[in-house]
């Protein structure tokens, strides 16, 4: 099979667009399947477990850790921690498919090492920091506190763009998308 054992990892600032993109790819190309991650925090409102995320309990998610089941993981808030399961890449390659990833950009870059040209990073860019709090402030589900807080933390995530494969910059979504499918179906081929 051409494309057995890959992975798309795409990470973006919050606003950029990535799950936009991500929920169309997914449609475009029936090969592709998103990876869903494990946490030990608890579900909230209506998250069921194998859906949203594989929820576990702190004390099962650090005796997996130590077993080494994880591909890559990290405590994100005290007592809160994520990660992939090498289960989960199991699971969907199995099946014939390509993993598809949604993670921080520290993620990102360490399954990209890890799985190196098994893997395509790729960085979703918003046009400018300006329109980036447009869409933040657009979306009207954040504070003004919590948009500075994301537009600090979008600066920070950008700053790694560099070490991404692509580099997709979302300004008109139709041109992006047309680029992404691009770049994805150059890797599948590959």
């Amino acid at each position: 099979m051409l494309h057995q054992n890959k992975v798309l990892i795409f990470s973006a600032p919050s606003g950029a667009g990535k799950s936009t993109i991500i929920n169309w790819l997914l449609k475009e190309i029936p090969t592709l399947e998103f990876s869903i991650s494990a946490t030990s925090r608890s579900p909230r409102g209506k998250e069921k477990d194998g859906v949203e995320y594989y929820f576990l309990s702190e004390e099962e998610f650090k005796k997996r850790v130590d077993n080494g089941d994880f591909l890559e993981w990290e405590e994100v808030y005290s007592g809160s921690c994520y990660g992939t399961l090498n289960s989960e890449l199991y699971r969907i390659w199995d099946k014939g498919h390509i993993v598809v990833f949604d993670i921080d950009v520290q993620g990102a870059l360490n399954i990209k090492k890890i799985l190196g040209e098994k893997a395509l990073s790729i960085f979703i860019m918003p046009p400018s920091i300006e329109e980036l709090q447009r869409r933040l402030v657009g979306r009207a589900t954040d504070t003004p506190e919590a948009i500075e807080k994301r537009i600090a933390k979008a600066k920070e995530e950008i700053s790694f763009q560099p070490y991404f494969d692509a580099t997709i910059v979302n300004d008109d979504l139709a041109t992006a998308l047309k680029e992404i499918q691009k770049i994805v179906s150059d890797f599948i081929r590959n």
